[in-house]
């Protein structure tokens, strides 16, 4: 047998040299270690990189004399411990149960607890349900309920499991979309690829012992084979093409192998190991995933495809909707329904081996960011995040519940974390945050896409400050990557800077204006002096005149707003800078940088402190009455805390449509303004220019303004100032209570200003605490004397 070497993308032997968290991770799997190297195996050796972790099978059965026992050893290569159960199988199931619960037990003694629990089948849950934990993830990578032989009770296991689980993660879009509204922290994970490991399927010149004898050209299948397969595909393409030869590469599972079709050109190679499998790749002329369309196949995301396709084969799929979803604009790529479809697209696709190579290059622009290291990445993060903050399920917020807290803090943004922080940190306070999102950083949060990028889930955010103070805190909770922010505006078929500088009048106007006198010249021609400043509208035409008015911000205001800019506060745009230099800067502040790692990273670290709880997918009037806590700071919309007693404050909301394309660039800046009334979204932003990451594709989000949805911005108009004030009474003569950010002060804020008004109001409580214990100090004293 010839031999390939294993260039994984994971890297040769790396154990776990050192634990992050101090979190033993222990994974329940009915898929064994050493069945097929898949999705536990590869994201299970990446977690032992940086922590210890057990990866707990099936039981096996024992002879009825036999004592139970476990079988534990640990994996050369990886570092993960793989323990096995050994018990008799003439237990009933109560007796499987309670002997299990022990062994685990017994063993979980000798082991750093709490764990990390993660799930592969929630069958595992009733002996290992009571073992202390950090986390419990379920990665639920196939829909197991409609497998062949599924006991009976996995569905409300599964139901138990999700109702339990702090993340859920599946093992593709389909599966995701099954789920997505049974857990509020799910995401979807389809299957990755260790490119490096089968693209030595290329370079391939030599065949193992039993397929080296087999004529070509060869089409070839490696997976497991069972109810999945469609058996009279296979038997209908060899009886087509006699003189293709089929080699089916794995172990058959749960069907008869009497039932396997039979022919002189189908050859059956058994199972082999994870190493051999770009050894028998390379001697395909076609890669083949004949799946029968039935429940079993409903929700799969074969790891196969991105295999095949970085070993340099074209695949022929029945249609899987995950594979039509990610694979069919690829030329390299046949789907195919029924067999004779099967068989015209195996005629096709090695018509494409035979006239050349050049498909191979979209195949491997879509592999590109594909990767196990990325997916492990990913999923860590959230692991992370969710040990850090948990979702609130019913026990933790009993818990909340019995436990007394100095501070509850409503709202996990900028404003309720600074707090909460300060709080924790300076007053050693119990502190209590909660927030109805399944996720810290507010409007802020931030996450990798499926390509691997970190976009905004609510827009773009900028940050930027004059104030050393408030950029020196921030410091404490992250690195910075320095990055001045550049808007340009689509108006007359031209990209042009906003806010308008001397470039914007040169270009848009064919000018040659040189210095900042000759741009303010030009501009003091074109204003239109307004005796009386009241309104955004005013503002604009007393500065550029109408005609720059209506290009730039009378569209885009009243897209934005819903209103007429002439309706509108001034506020609103004196906010916007006209400038007569060439500084295509949008912001001129002192500090200008994004978070290196991101917002979400800076708010875990910020509130990761002994003395903070965190509830998420929780809203206050769901659990007042049940926490204890002597005050409350309240972030969320002032109106919403007194019951809208005087009515609903006005907001404008936002829909975010996020895309990815396969494009390495799609615009020069990271955010272009669309002011055209007949554009229906304001601005798109291109993530890639804010992160500085390099990839083949991007992802971009497209922002509609909307009337109805969160809120996000206060509306400026004196009426709603008005009935904001009624609150604002109602606000000062509530005790123990405090209100702090936007929503809970009805003002459009910059994030560096939630933040300085969030520290402002510490020092409020600070000095409040201060007289308190002076007071009783004097009046010890008093008593003393």
């Amino acid at each position: 047998m010839i031999k390939l070497s294993t260039a994984s993308d994971m890297g040769q032997s790396r154990f776990a040299s050192h634990q992050t968290d101090g979190h033993t991770l222990i994974c329940f799997s009915h898929l064994r270690w050493n069945f097929v190297f898949q999705r536990p195996q590869h994201l299970m050796s990446r977690f032992a990189q940086d922590r210890r972790v057990i990866f707990w099978e099936e039981p096996e059965a024992a002879l009825p004399e036999c004592e139970p026992a476990l079988g534990v050893r640990t994996c050369a290569e990886t570092g993960v411990v793989v323990v096995t159960p050994s018990i008799p199988d003439t237990l009933s199931e109560a007796e499987r149960e309670t002997v299990l619960k022990r062994l685990l037990t017994d063993f979980a003694a000798e082991e750093k607890g709490p764990f990390i629990r993660w799930y592969y089948t929630p069958m595992m849950l009733p002996f290992s349900r009571d073992l202390p934990s950090a986390a419990i993830v379920y990665d639920c990578m196939d829909e197991l309920a409609n497998f062949r032989f599924a006991p009976p009770q996995l569905l409300a296991l599964e139901q138990e499991l999700l109702d339990s689980a702090d993340v859920v993660f599946t093992g593709g879009y389909s599966l995701y979309e099954a789920k997505k509204d049974r857990h509020p922290n799910i995401h979807p994970f389809p299957s990755s690829v260790d490119r490096a490991h089968f693209a030595q399927a290329r370079g391939v010149d030599a065949s193992p012992d039993d397929q080296g004898p087999i004529g070509k050209p060869r089409l070839g299948f490696y997976g497991v084979i069972d109810e999945r397969i469609d058996l009279e595909m296979i038997a209908a393409v060899a009886d087509a093409h006699p003189e293709w030869s089929i080699v089916m590469v794995g172990p058959v599972v749960k069907i008869d192998p009497a039932d396997l079709p039979v022919r002189a050109n189908i050859h059956y190679a058994g199972g082999k190991t994870y190493d051999e499998l770009p050894l028998y790749l390379g001697g395909w002329d076609v890669a083949l995933m004949p799946f029968a369309i039935n429940d079993s196949t409903k929700f799969i995301s074969p790891t196969k495809t991105p295999e095949y396709l970085a070993g340099g084969r074209p695949v022929v799929s029945t249609p899987i909707t995950d594979v039509i979803r990610h694979y069919s604009d690829l030329e390299a790529v046949f789907i195919a329904d029924g067999s004779d479809a099967f068989v015209t697209a195996c005629e096709q696709a090695l018509a494409l081996v035979q006239s050349g190579d050049e498909w191979l290059k979209d195949v491997d622009l879509k592999l590109a960011n594909l990767s196990w290291d990325i997916t492990y990445a990913r999923m860590a993060g959230l692991v992370r995040e969710a040990m850090t903050v948990p979702n609130a399920g019913p026990n933790i917020v009993k818990a909340a519940a019995r436990k007394k807290y100095d501070y509850l803090v409503v709202g996990a943004g900028f404003a309720g974390s600074v707090i909460a922080e300060r709080l924790a940190s300076e007053h050693d306070a119990h502190v209590l945050v909660i927030d109805r999102r399944p996720h810290v950083a507010g409007n802020a949060y931030d996450h990798l896409d499926e390509a691997g990028i970190l976009i905004h889930q609510y827009g773009p955010h900028i940050f930027h400050t004059n104030s050393d103070e408030i950029f020196d805190y921030l410091s404490r909770f992250t690195a910075w990557r320095p990055y001045e922010h550049k808007v340009l505006a689509d108006v007359r078929d031209k990209l042009v800077p906003i806010p308008i500088n001397r470039t914007t009048l040169n270009e848009l106007f064919g000018l040659d204006l040189k210095t900042d006198e000759e741009a303010a010249a030009y501009l003091a021609s074109r204003a239109e002096p307004v005796e009386e400043i009241k309104t955004s509208e005013d503002v604009v035409i007393n500065a550029v005149g109408r005609e720059l008015y209506e290009l730039f911000f009378q569209g885009y205001t009243r897209k934005q707003w819903g209103i007429d800019p002439s309706e509108l506060d001034k506020a609103v745009t004196a906010r916007i800078p006209t400038r007569t230099n060439t500084d295509d800067r949008y912001f001129g502040d002192k500090h200008q940088a994004m978070p290196k790692d991101g917002y979400t990273a800076m708010f875990n670290r910020m509130l990761d402190h002994p003395n903070i709880d965190v509830l998420l997918s929780t809203d206050f009037k769901d659990v007042i009455d049940e926490i204890d806590a002597g005050h409350i700071v309240f972030t969320g919309p002032i109106d919403e805390y007194f019951g809208f007693r005087y009515g609903k404050l006005p907001y404008r909301s936002l829909r975010f449509e996020h895309k990815m394309l396969e494009t390495e660039n799609f615009q020069p800046v990271a955010v272009v303004n669309y002011p055209d009334p007949q554009v229906p979204y304001t601005r798109i932003t291109e993530y890639k220019h804010l992160t500085g990451q390099e990839s083949p594709r991007t992802s971009l989000t497209y922002e509609y303004p909307s009337a109805e949805g969160d809120p996000y911005y206060p509306i400026p108009r004196p009426e709603n100032q008005a009935l904001f004030k009624k609150y604002e009474a109602l606000a000062d003569a509530t005790r123990n209570v405090t209100f702090v950010g936007r929503l809970a002060t009805y003002r459009y804020y910059n994030m560096d200003q939630v933040v300085g008004q969030a520290l402002s109001a510490f020092r409020k409580l600070d000095a409040r605490r201060k007289s308190v214990a002076q007071a009783k100090r004097d009046v010890w004293t008093e008593a003393a004397e």
